[in-house]
């Protein structure tokens, strides 16, 4: 079959943020300071630059933003799949019961741990695995300069390999279901943003799914249109089936099989039929 527009691989980062992540890093990389703007505002970080004031900062107050403070983890079991440097961690951990970071990337376990001690917070645990189906071991791929990124798949470490110095480490894959049986609180609220593997993830917690029925965020990721179309409809029609009512964060659309593409920009929040008016989040 031709190639087409669908096909080409995506540009996950633009020149702005790759200039901003070099900053980032080699000017305040061991910056600790008190937050001043956004989710972390009073919180302590290393690297970044939440110091800034708002009026300098690059932030804008988005729907997802806006989603995050309608939540109400008060009491509840977090799971942050893809914890990164933990900023959304410290930011369920001010109100959550126990936060569980998944998290492989050594240069991101690094900086999480940190960020996780400047604040003294005891409720926040790390797992240093990746999550997927079943449990494995797997090289990730990334560059340096966006560990954020890090990847399992073969088509984006290859489309990386061709501009950029990559970090190639070996990993360990868990799966929720087995994490949650060998003694892992059950969690009320699961945030799963790796870069494309999220359908693997899920398909590794059908038992926590149907036992817990923790309500769920997820951000969709793929190399190109063709795929993030292709996995955003399959991740719709797993949720579907596992009696999961979804919507689109963005626009607040309620997603179907019929519209799942709506998803291929933005994030998805799912919740249990059985939760339907329970939910974690004030505006669902």
């Amino acid at each position: 079959m031709a190639s087409t527009n669908e096909d080409a691989p995506i540009r996950h980062f633009s020149l702005a943020q790759r200039t901003t992540s070099w900053i980032s890093q080699h000017v305040f990389g061991q910056l600790v300071y008190t937050c001043r703007h956004g989710l972390l505002k009073g919180l302590r970080r290393r690297g970044g630059l939440g110091w800034l004031p708002a009026f300098l900062s690059s932030s804008v107050e988005n729907d997802e933003l806006r989603f995050w403070r309608s939540l109400n983890l008060t009491g509840r079991v977090v799971y942050d799949v893809g914890s990164y440097h933990g900023l959304l961690a410290l930011y369920f951990a001010k109100a959550a019961k126990t936060v569980v970071c998944f998290e492989p990337n050594e240069a991101n376990l690094r900086r999480l741990r940190d960020n996780i001690a400047l604040n003294g917070m005891k409720n926040v645990v790390v797992r240093p695995v990746g999550v997927g189906s079943t449990p494995s071991t797997a090289v990730m791929v990334y560059s340096p300069l966006m560990s954020g990124a890090g990847t399992i798949e073969a088509a984006t470490s290859a489309e990386r390999a061709m501009s950029e110095h990559l970090v190639r480490q070996p990993i360990e894959i868990a799966t929720l279901d087995a994490e949650l049986e060998a003694g892992l609180p059950a969690p009320g609220f699961v945030k799963i943003d790796i870069e494309g593997a999220e359908l693997d993830a899920l398909r590794g917690a059908t038992r926590m799914l149907a036992t817990a029925r923790p309500d769920l965020f997820l951000e969709m990721h793929g190399n190109s249109m063709r795929e993030k179309r292709e996995k955003v409809q399959a991740v719709v029609k797993f949720l579907l089936a596992a009696d999961y009512a979804i919507r689109h964060i963005e626009t607040g659309e309620q997603i179907t099989a019929d519209n799942a593409t709506v998803a291929l920009e933005g994030h998805l929040f799912a919740v249990h039929a059985s939760n339907a008016g329970n939910s974690a989040s004030a505006s669902a």
